[in-house]
């Protein structure tokens, strides 16, 4: 390797860190979205204490990164579903498509055949 030169990564894994980097950036972004929200809320409940306000803003957060979980656990488990049935639907159209087109070759060697057969006695 040449000075100034970087090594490339082996196959893999850099989209496997540059996944990771994603999900942790969008992750801290929610996190901050999430508290901005509870400051909001808190601020429109001006009767509460700096300490109700922290512990209001921590529950709120942790509610709301719970519930952001949930979701993404169900909508990968959904995924999973639909990729087990695009992959059973795929498997049978090309069972199916494998099939005509053996039929299909068949029938132009037993069509090839028969021409062949009948050339063959025609010019005798």
């Amino acid at each position: 390797m040449r000075r100034g030169e970087r090594e490339t990564p082996p196959d893999g894994l850099g989209s496997a860190l540059a996944v990771r980097v994603e999900g942790y950036l969008l992750a801290h972004t929610h996190h901050e979205q999430a508290h901005r929200e509870a400051e909001s809320l808190c601020a429109r409940l001006p009767w509460l204490t700096t300490a109700q306000a922290e512990d209001v803003t921590r529950q709120y957060v942790r509610q709301r990164i719970e519930l952001t979980r949930r979701m993404l656990q169900m909508t990968l488990e959904r995924a999973d579903q639909l990729r087990g049935e695009y992959e059973a639907r795929y498997a049978v159209l090309r069972r199916d498509l494998l099939r005509r087109h053996t039929a299909f070759a068949c029938a132009v060697v037993v069509c090839s055949a028969a021409l062949s057969t009948a050339v063959c006695l025609l010019g005798r």
